[in-house]
């Protein structure tokens, strides 16, 4: 057995999600669970380097997490041959230029979603990695929640018959600032910082839709700035500038009728923040992060509308739990996993930067039917 140390740049891990999913819950949990074991017995152990501009940020997640390096010059961590793969996890506005500089120092590319602020741009780094000869991936961490790794346990096994519909409900309400902090950063609400629903939540429904259920025809959707005003974190009053809500429909090549509302403005009355039901001629399922429940078409109640008397049934108490069967590690944990396999052992890996730049292209084929207000066709992206 052989330990392969793989040095990571980490850029922007001083983010509530690149600490919390992308350091702590995977790249130091791998670490903490003595690497990832190879079929050969050899172990790849991941060794980060976190990069940005917090420096007293960057020093206490190094102490605290036991690791060893840190530095705020990006240019001097790609000169390092040692550093094999780059990760990005900044504001979508500078990720582009960090990982056209990471590809220009033939660093392999791990990212988040958005991969840049445009269609074009996005497909101009998959261009240029595919060039270039590196590896390279993007965060697709919804495919691989507990709840939806059940739900395709569903459709493999054919439950559902011919699925008819989807509906997803994804959200919560995030604070204004005033009386009560919010829990999103302040460019999450400004057009020109990258903000806004559509442009973060549709790359996730792009690629959930796609894997799970088929490829999108057309979509339709109207956007919504409900808020108007909020406070930042300087304690300051801004005009939101970005969408806060957004009502998507999705016909798929297939037939389905996709319906995804996502909003940061409605006070959730679910099972969970996000919640996928999907109906079949056979059977329907609601899956939320980590729990799904079924009815079978057997066990299908027959209701009666009748608003003059109370309502006699207890719905809820009608559907079966999928059980676990397995156990269901970290999403991102999971990912990053698969990646690294990809990048020291060649292992298939096929969440590219061209899927990425798939979900920024129907961010913005949903922007523009909302300022279209029409349906708007999907071309398949080559």
């Amino acid at each position: 057995m052989s330990v392969k140390n793989i040095g990571i740049i980490m850029n922007g891990v001083t983010g509530r999600m690149g600490t919390n999913q992308h350091l702590i819950r995977s790249i130091v949990a791998i670490r903490e669970q003595g690497g990832i074991e190879l079929p050969n017995g050899d172990v790849i152990m991941p060794d980060p380097i976190l990069v940005g501009r917090r420096e007293n940020k960057l020093k206490e997640l190094v102490e605290e997490h036991n690791l060893s390096r840190w530095g705020t010059n990006l240019e001097e961590t790609l000169a390092d041959d040692y550093n094999q793969i780059y990760f990005d996890s900044q504001t979508t506005v500078r990720r582009a230029e960090g990982i056209r500089q990471a590809i220009e120092a033939g660093k392999h590319i791990y990212c988040e979603k958005p991969t840049a602020t445009s269609l074009d741009e996005s497909v101009e780094l998959a261009r240029l990695a595919e060039a270039a000869g590196v590896k390279n991936g993007v965060v697709q961490d919804k495919l691989y929640l507990p709840g939806l790794l059940k739900l395709q346990r569903l459709i493999n096994s054919g439950f559902f018959g011919e699925i008819l519909s989807v509906r997803m409900e994804f959200g919560y309400w995030v604070f204004e600032g005033d009386w009560q902090e919010g829990q999103r950063p302040s460019w999450n609400y400004r057009k020109e910082d990258g903000g806004g629903i559509i442009v973060d939540m549709f790359a996730h429904w792009r690629y959930v839709i796609q894997h799970l259920f088929g490829s999108i025809k057309s979509v339709s959707c109207l956007g919504a700035t409900h808020i108007k005003k909020r406070i930042d974190e300087k304690g300051e009053k801004y005009d939101c500038t970005a969408d806060d809500a957004a009502y998507g429909t999705f016909e798929l090549e297939n037939g389905i009728i996709v319906q995804a509302n996502s909003s940061w403005a409605v006070r959730v009355d679910r099972d969970d923040l996000l919640t996928v039901q999907v109906d079949g001629t056979e059977g329907s399922a609601v899956a939320g992060l980590r729990d799904c429940k079924v009815q079978h078409r057997v066990n299908t109640p027959k209701p009666i509308w009748n608003p003059d008397i109370p309502n006699p049934f207890n719905f809820e108490s009608q559907w079966q739990e999928v059980p676990d069967n397995a156990d269901f590690d970290n999403a991102f944990k999971i990912q990053w996993e698969m990646f690294l396999k990809h990048v020291v052992a060649d292992e298939p890996y096929v969440l590219d930067l061209l899927e990425g730049a798939k979900g920024t292209q129907l961010s913005e084929l949903a922007l523009q039917s909302w300022e279209e207000r029409r349906w708007v066709d999907v071309p398949e992206l080559k």
